[in-house]
C-alpha cells in the first residue's frame, strides 16, 4: 500500500464534506498590476493585530520614529511587535475604532508622517539563510512582527516552532477561495521567485519530507509563474485543486491534500502537517533576506462603487478613507456599505476611519444590486441545506437554536468551536437567517464565561493560599510564644534559690507539722509554714502578672478597667437584690428548714451566704432597737406619722437608720474583748476552711432558736394599747413590718441580757464541739439534732404557759386568720432567735 506522500506525488486528491460555489467576482480586481498606495499623512496602528496578547509600548507621545522601528515589544510566544510603517512623530496613544465586527475601540498609536520615509540604520539581513541556526531564524521572524496574513492572524513564529520535529508535510495555502479577493493571485504572478525563497527558508527550519503548494484551478497565470520559479531539486510540488469554497480553510485544505482529518480541538501539526499562507511566506522572505519587518501588505480594493478597483501595497495603519479617495469610491445613496474582508466572511465597517491591519486582505464597496441587503429574517423551515453545505460536518440548525436560546452547554456539545465561520450555511439558507452572527455571539459569550471561570478559579487558589499562609503565620506565632514561655520558665527556675526542691521541702515541713499536731491531739494545727508557702506562691504569681501587664497594650488596660467596672456594678446589683429580699417578711420555719440547714452545712457556699444574711439581719435589728430605747418626742412622732403615711419617706428613713446602726455596730466591735490566741487560730482555721465555717454557722443558728423559745416563755402579756396598735399595724402591711422590726430588736436585747447569766459550756461539751468542728458532716448532723430538740422543748413549754389574755387571744385569732400576720409573727420570732444566738456565741467564745 502506497504511503500518503507517494499518493500525493502521484497526484492523488481528496474532498471534504459540503462546500459551495458562489459567484467569484475576481476579474474586477485581478486584471491590473499591484500599485503603491503611498504614505498617508496619518497612520493609526492598533497594538493588537493578531491572535494573542498586546506588547509593551516602547514609545511615548512626541517621540520621533523611523521606518521599521519597533513600537512595542513582547516577551511571550503569542505576542508579536508592531513597527512604524514610516518615519514621523508620535502624536497620540489613545483608543480608536479598530477592524473588528463589534466596532469597538482599542488602544492605538497615532503617527504623523514626515514624508521622508527614512529607514532605521541597524538592518542586518541574512545573506545565506541556509547557514543560520533555525532558532535564530524563528527569532528574526518573531521580531519582524509577522503573523498569519490569510485572515486568522496566528503568530507565525509560534506556529513554526510548534512544527519543528513534527511536520512531515509543508502545505502552502495559495487557494484564495473567497469571492472578490485577488491579493494572493497578483502576489504569485508578480513575486513567484520571492515566494519560492520563503518556502526554502521554511524547509530549512522545519525539514519536511515534502512541500506542496495548493492553488485553485481558477488562477492559471499564478500556476504558470510558480512552475517557472520551481526547479526539480527544490522538493516542491505544485498541486492544482478544484475551485470550491471554502477550500482555503486550513482543515479543508489539509483534507484535500492528505485525505486526513484534523482532530477536533486540535491542530494540523497533530497529524504531521503545517500550513502557511502564501502572503506569510513572502513576508518571511522579506524579514530574513531583506531585514524588513511587516509594515505593509497587499490589499484588494474591489466593488462596483469604485472607479478604479485593483490591488495596492498599503502601509499598515492607513485609514479606509485615504484608500477610498485613491480608488474613486462613490457611495450608494440609499445603502452605502464598506465591507472589510470577503463577501462571505467579511463584516461591514461602522465608518471610514478604520485602519488597515496585518490580517486585512480585501475592501469591498458593493452596490445594492451586487450584494443585496437582507434585513428580513424568516423562520427556519428545516430544509437541512445548511447542514449539507457545512464544510466541518456540523449541524448548523441545532447550533442556531441553542445559540438563540443561550443554551451554551448544548452549543459545546454540538462542537460549536469547530465552526470556521465561513458563512456557507448563511449563504444557502432560504430563510435568510444570519447564522454566522448567532455563532459569533455564542462563541464570544462562551469565551467570556470561560475567562470568568478561570478568574474565579485563580481567586479561589489565591484565597486558599492566603489562608494557608495565615495558618502558617499563626503556627509560627504560637511556637514563638511557647518558646518564649519555656524560656521564661527556665529563667525563673534558675533565678529561684532552691527551685522546685525548696518548694518541695517547704511542703514536706508543713505536712510534718500537721502530722505532729494531729498526734498531740491539738484541735488547731500550725499552718504557718503552709501560709508562708502560699504567700510565696502568690508573690510569684503577682510578679508574673506584673510582667504580663507590662507587655500588654493600652487597649487591653482599657478593656480590663471596663471589666472591673462591670464586675463592681454586678456586685452592687446583687447587694441591692439581697437587701430587698431581706426586707420582705419571712415565712415561718417548718420542718423543711432543718433539711435546708443540713444542706447549707454540706455546701460551703450556701453556708457562707446564710452567715452573711444573718449578720445583715442582726444589723437591721440593732437599728430598730435603738429606736425603741430613746423615747420618741412629739415632733418625732409627727414625723414618723408623716413617714408612715408616705412609703417613700419611710424607706429613706429606714435606710438612714440602717446606716447609723452599721456604724454603731462597727464602733462596738472595736471595743470587744480581744480574742485569745487559741480562738484566733481557730477562727483563722475556720476562715481558711469553708466547711468549718458552715458548721459553726449551723451550730449558732440552732442555739439561737433554743434561746428564742426560752425567751418567749417569759414574755409579758400584751397590753390593750399594744393590741390596738398591733391591730392597726396588721391592717397596714408597712406598719406591721415596722412593728415586727421593733419586736425583733427588743427580743435581741432581752436575749443579750439573758445570755450574760448563762452557765459556761462544760469541758465535755467543748470536746464534743471540737470533734464536730473537725468533721463538717458530724457537725451538720449534730446541729440538726440540736434544732429538733430545741423545737420539741419549746412545744412542751408552751403547753404549760400562762393562759393568754382575752386581748392576746383576740390578737392571735386575728393573726391565725390572716396569713400575713402569722408570717410577720414568725419573722419576729426568728429574728429574736438569731439575736439570742449571736449573744450566746459571744459568751461561749
Amino acid at each position: 500500500m502506497l504511503s500518503i506522500i507517494e499518493q500525493i506525488k502521484q497526484g492523488q486528491l481528496w474532498d471534504f464534506h459540503g462546500g459551495i460555489h458562489p459567484e467569484e467576482n475576481k476579474t474586477i480586481s485581478n486584471q491590473a498590476a499591484i500599485q503603491q498606495a503611498g504614505i498617508p499623512s496619518q497612520l493609526v496602528l492598533p497594538l493588537k493585530q493578531h491572535i494573542g496578547g498586546k506588547g509593551d509600548i516602547l514609545v511615548s507621545v512626541g517621540d520621533v520614529v523611523l521606518k521599521g522601528q519597533p513600537l512595542t515589544q513582547g516577551n511571550i510566544a503569542m505576542c508579536v511587535p508592531v513597527h512604524a510603517p514610516t518615519s514621523g512623530r508620535i502624536t497620540a496613544i489613545e483608543p480608536r475604532t479598530v477592524a473588528h465586527p463589534s466596532g469597538l475601540t482599542d488602544l492605538c498609536i497615532v503617527i504623523e508622517s514626515d514624508g521622508e520615509d527614512r529607514w532605521i540604520e541597524d538592518r542586518t539581513p541574512f545573506d545565506d539563510f541556509s547557514s543560520v541556526d533555525p532558532i535564530d531564524l524563528i527569532e528574526r521572524i518573531r521580531q519582524s512582527g509577522i503573523s498569519g496574513m490569510g485572515g486568522a492572524g496566528f503568530p507565525t513564529s509560534r506556529k513554526i516552532q510548534s512544527g519543528i520535529g513534527k511536520a512531515e508535510m509543508l502545505i502552502i495555502n495559495a487557494a484564495e477561495c473567497e469571492p472578490y479577493i485577488t491579493a494572493d493571485d497578483r502576489l504569485m504572478r508578480e513575486h513567484a521567485e520571492e515566494i519560492i525563497d520563503g518556502i526554502k527558508i521554511l524547509q530549512h527550519i522545519l525539514t519536511p519530507k515534502v512541500c506542496i503548494i495548493a492553488i485553485e484551478d481558477n488562477k492559471p497565470e499564478a500556476v504558470k509563474a510558480l512552475n517557472q520559479a520551481v526547479t526539480d531539486h527544490d522538493n516542491i510540488i505544485i498541486r492544482v485543486i478544484p475551485t470550491k469554497y471554502p477550500s482555503g480553510g486550513s482543515r479543508q485544505l489539509t483534507k484535500i491534500i492528505t485525505g486526513q482529518e484534523v482532530p477536533a480541538n486540535g491542530r494540523s501539526t497533530d497529524i504531521g502537517v503545517i500550513v502557511q499562507n502564501v502572503g506569510t511566506v513572502f513576508a518571511i522572505k522579506r524579514a530574513i533576506c531583506d531585514a524588513e519587518p511587516l509594515i505593509e501588505r497587499i490589499v484588494t480594493l474591489t466593488g462596483n462603487s469604485m472607479s478604479t478597483p485593483g490591488n495596492l501595497w498599503v502601509r499598515l495603519g492607513t485609514c479606509i478613507d485615504y484608500l477610498m479617495e485613491l480608488v474613486g469610491y462613490k457611495a450608494d445613496k440609499k445603502h452605502p456599505r464598506i465591507i472589510m474582508g470577503g463577501s462571505l466572511m467579511g463584516f461591514t465597517l461602522p465608518h471610514q476611519q478604520v485602519p488597515i491591519t496585518k490580517i486585512t486582505n480585501c475592501i469591498i464597496t458593493p452596490d445594492k444590486k451586487e450584494l443585496p441587503l437582507y434585513n428580513h429574517e424568516m423562520a427556519c423551515i428545516r430544509c437541512s441545506s445548511c447542514a449539507d453545505a457545512c464544510p466541518t460536518s456540523l449541524l448548523p440548525q441545532q447550533l442556531y437554536w441553542y445559540s438563540k436560546s443561550e443554551d451554551y452547554d448544548k452549543c459545546n456539545e454540538y462542537n460549536l468551536a469547530d465552526c470556521i465561520e465561513c458563512g456557507a450555511c448563511a449563504y444557502v439558507c432560504p430563510s435568510e437567517i444570519p447564522l454566522v452572527q448567532y455563532y459569533r455571539q455564542a462563541k464570544s459569550e462562551i469565551y467570556s464565561r470561560k475567562q470568568d471561570a478561570l478568574a474565579a478559579e485563580r481567586a479561589k487558589l489565591r484565597f486558599e493560599e492566603k489562608n494557608a499562609r495565615l495558618e502558617r503565620d499563626k503556627l509560627e506565632r504560637e511556637n514563638k510564644f511557647k518558646q518564649a514561655a519555656e524560656n521564661r520558665r527556665k529563667e525563673m527556675k534558675t533565678e529561684s534559690k532552691g527551685g522546685d526542691d525548696a518548694i518541695a521541702a517547704a511542703i514536706a515541713r508543713a505536712k510534718a507539722k500537721q502530722a505532729e499536731a494531729a498526734k498531740s491531739e491539738t484541735s488547731v494545727p500550725d499552718n504557718s509554714e503552709m501560709a508562708k508557702l502560699r504567700e510565696e506562691r502568690k508573690q510569684q504569681a503577682r510578679e508574673r502578672k506584673a510582667k504580663l501587664a507590662e507587655e500588654t497594650t493600652a487597649t487591653d488596660s482599657d478593656k480590663s478597667d471596663k471589666k472591673d467596672a462591670v464586675a463592681a456594678a454586678i456586685a452592687r446589683a446583687k447587694a441591692r437584690k439581697a437587701a430587698q429580699a431581706e426586707e420582705k417578711t419571712e415565712t415561718p420555719v417548718i420542718s423543711e428548714e432543718n433539711n435546708q440547714n443540713t444542706e447549707e452545712s454540706a455546701d460551703p457556699k450556701k453556708a457562707a451566704v446564710a452567715a452573711a444574711i444573718a449578720r445583715a439581719k442582726a444589723r437591721k435589728a440593732a437599728q430598730a432597737e435603738e429606736k425603741t430605747e430613746t423615747p420618741v418626742t412629739s415632733e418625732e412622732n409627727n414625723q414618723n406619722t408623716e413617714e408612715s403615711a408616705d412609703p417613700k419617706k419611710a424607706a429613706v428613713a429606714a435606710a438612714i437608720a440602717r446606716a447609723k446602726a452599721r456604724k454603731a455596730a462597727q464602733a462596738e466591735e472595736k471595743t470587744e474583748t480581744p480574742v485569745t490566741s487559741e480562738e484566733n487560730n481557730q477562727n483563722t482555721e475556720e476562715s481558711a476552711d469553708p466547711k468549718k465555717a458552715a458548721v459553726a454557722a449551723a451550730i449558732a443558728r440552732a442555739k439561737a432558736r433554743k434561746a428564742a423559745q426560752a425567751e418567749e416563755k417569759t414574755e409579758t402579756p400584751v397590753t390593750s394599747e399594744e393590741n390596738n396598735q398591733n391591730t392597726e399595724e396588721s391592717a397596714d402591711p408597712k406598719k406591721a413590718a415596722v412593728a415586727a422590726a421593733i419586736a425583733r430588736a427588743k427580743a435581741r436585747k432581752a436575749a443579750q441580757a439573758e445570755e450574760k447569766t448563762e452557765t459556761p459550756v462544760t469541758s465535755e461539751e467543748n470536746n464534743q464541739n471540737t470533734e464536730e468542728s473537725a468533721d463538717p458532716k458530724k457537725a451538720a448532723v449534730a446541729a440538726a439534732i440540736a434544732r429538733a430538740k430545741a423545737r420539741k422543748a419549746a412545744l412542751a413549754e408552751e403547753k404549760t404557759e400562762t393562759p393568754v389574755t382575752s386581748e392576746e387571744n383576740n390578737q392571735n385569732t386575728e393573726e391565725s386568720a390572716d396569713p400575713k400576720k402569722a408570717a410577720v409573727a414568725a419573722a419576729i420570732a426568728r429574728a429574736k432567735a438569731r439575736k439570742a444566738a449571736q449573744e450566746n456565741n459571744k459568751k461561749e467564745e
